[in-house]
């Protein structure tokens, strides 16, 4: 049987007019910025106050290269509530060129699930990551040319940690020397590139109240240590008023809608590793001031995205959510059993068995370490057996879970509205103050303990030397009060990527930590973690295309 593509149905729907989106949330045409007639920023701070609504968590099991379908079952979840008759809306990620152009593919939601205009959503859309990799790059240029120039703050270049940024995988450009060809060039140097999604500056416009704090935070940027080991900011380079103008647009949130016209708010895109992985707290809260439900969502599995959406975004902005949906796929669990991505098609009640421990842990731990109600939700693809998801439901009403089949994908809101309904009915309580997996006056040693032993199941951390000396390093330049960021592959609990289920009493090795003093975390590195992506041998790119009449194929 042969499907349509995703944008081949995006483009079997007519979308409406933007100013009748937003009429939708009460905005009026002079809080919308337009870009085009199916795109608008949000003027935020023109809106005015009311009760907030209630705030839906998305997050899903462990990643596999089969696919959860979290931004799908998020898109169709917002069009099932709005299919029942509650006023609701999105607030979603924006993504990022490299993913598009390599190997995932676009982030628009997927079937009859969709965001749209998801040519536009998936490029250059409102041209905040543009605006973000200038300001970022602006800084880099100030602090070579300080170099250059005299150096009268006493830099140590072996300190630099500020890399450069580009929104596009290109591993040539992890380690670079720079400055060569004489002194008029600049001072020769180590460098390197990292991906935009990586850069500082999106966890900071994804975590900044308004346009004060987000060039407040930007000031307290680190770039460097001088040579008695104290930081060098981007105030002392005096480069955040500059670098706070190149982002005067972009701050504010984005404007669009899905395939049902349902508002889809989408702004900001911070890695889920070494990063939180949300969209803006902007957004979120501009969503939560217009509508009556908020469906949003967290990058990765929720060791990961769940994890740092509650414990650094929800902190950081007093945000508690209503309810919170763990996406789980028929296919995934039996990958998690150790099947073989060719061979998922076949019937395998094993497998699901086997996969099973993945999802009862991630939802126990939203449970019991944050307190949230959780719901489950079976993200149905056509070759599931009947058989397989009796295994899935049995073991959710074996836990007293809350489980829901959803046909998002297939049927859109209608498929969502059972999810609605089970969403509605959970969040009528008001939710019990949301729990942290760690408390802020904890040590860095005790809060990635914390993490370790009570989200991943591991048994102890391990710290390289390097790691150790850092964490003192941290400690006595009084940083030690910030909340974690633990990096570490998406596809375990573990650091190892093969241990995929749900292992037990493993090591977690911390290789080093690096400190985002702006956005407010410390980023502790496990395993592999990658912030330059490389495009794999056959990358989407090839495969997308343009015709005459300016009619693109090829994306996802």
């Amino acid at each position: 049987m042969s499907y349509l593509t995703d944008i081949e149905i995006a483009h079997s729907v007519e979308m409406a007019p933007i100013e009748q989106i937003a009429e939708k949330l009460a905005i009026s045409d002079e809080q919308l910025h337009h870009y085009g007639k199916y795109k608008a920023k949000i003027d935020y701070q023109k809106l005015p106050a009311k009760d907030p609504g209630k705030l839906i968590l998305v997050t899903a099991i462990s990643p596999t290269p089969a696919g959860e379908g979290k931004t799908t079952t998020s898109v169709g979840l917002a069009d099932g509530l709005r299919y029942i008759g509650k006023k609701a809306a999105l607030a979603l990620r924006e993504p990022s060129l490299g993913p598009v152009f390599g190997l995932k593919g676009g982030a628009a939601g997927g079937g009859r699930a969709q965001v749209v205009p998801m040519e536009d959503i998936n490029l250059h859309f409102t041209g905040d990551f543009h605006a973000i990799s200038a300001a970022h790059n602006l800084l880099a240029a100030m602090l070579d040319n300080h170099l250059h120039q005299g150096n009268h703050l006493q830099i140590d270049p072996r300190t630099i940690v500020w890399k450069r940024v580009v929104d596009m995988n290109d591993r040539q450009l992890r380690h670079i020397v720079s400055g060569l060809q004489g002194s008029a060039n600049g001072v020769p140097r180590e460098d390197g590139y990292d991906i935009t999604v990586a850069s500082e500056i999106m966890a900071i416009l994804c975590l900044a109240e308004d346009l004060a704090d987000l060039k407040s935070r930007i000031a307290k940027i680190i770039v460097a240590y001088n040579v008695k080991g104290e930081p060098v900011t981007a105030a002392d380079l005096k480069a955040a008023g500059a670098m706070t103008v190149l982002l005067k647009e972009a701050v504010m949130p984005n404007l669009v809608q899905t395939l049902e016209q349902t508002p889809a708010i989408i702004h900001g895109g911070p890695f889920a590793n070494i990063a939180h992985g949300c969209n803006s707290v902007i957004a979120t809260r501009t969503a939560l001031n217009l509508a009556d439900y908020v469906v949003t969502e967290a990058g990765f599995g929720a060791d990961l995205g769940a994890e740092k959406f509650l414990d650094i975004k929800c902190r950081t902005a007093q945000l508690n959510p209503h309810a919170v949906v763990l996406v789980a796929t028929v296919r995934a669990l039996k990958m998690h059993g150790g099947v073989a991505k060719t061979d998922l098609n076949q019937e395998n009640l094993a497998a699901v068995k086997k996969g099973l421990p993945n999802l009862q842990r991630h939802l126990t731990n939203l449970q019991t370490v944050y307190g949230v109600p959780v719901v489950v939700a079976i993200n149905k693809f056509p070759t599931d057996t009947e058989a397989e998801l009796q295994e899935i439901l049995s073991l959710c009403q074996s836990l007293d879970a809350e489980v829901v089949l959803s046909d998002v994908w297939a049927q859109g809101g209608k498929g969502g509205a059972d999810l609605a309904r089970k969403v509605v009915a959970m969040t009528e309580k008001t939710p019990a103050p949301l729990r942290y997996a760690y408390e802020l006056e904890d040590s860095i040693e005790e809060k990635i303990t914390k993490v370790v032993q009570k989200i991943y199941h591991g048994s102890q951390v391990v710290y390289d030397k390097k790691a150790r000396k850092q964490i003192l390093q941290l400690t006595n330049l009084g940083f030690a009060n910030l909340p974690i960021c633990i990096a570490k592959t998406q596809y375990s609990f573990s650091d190892k990527p093969q241990l995929i289920g749900a292992p037990e009493d493993f090591d977690i090795t911390v290789k080093e930590l690096r400190l985002s003093a702006g956005a407010g975390f410390i980023v502790v590195i496990t395993g592999e973690i990658m912030t330059m992506p490389g495009l794999p041998k056959v990358p989407a790119a090839e495969t997308i295309d343009i015709d005459n009449d300016g009619n693109i194929t090829g994306l996802f």
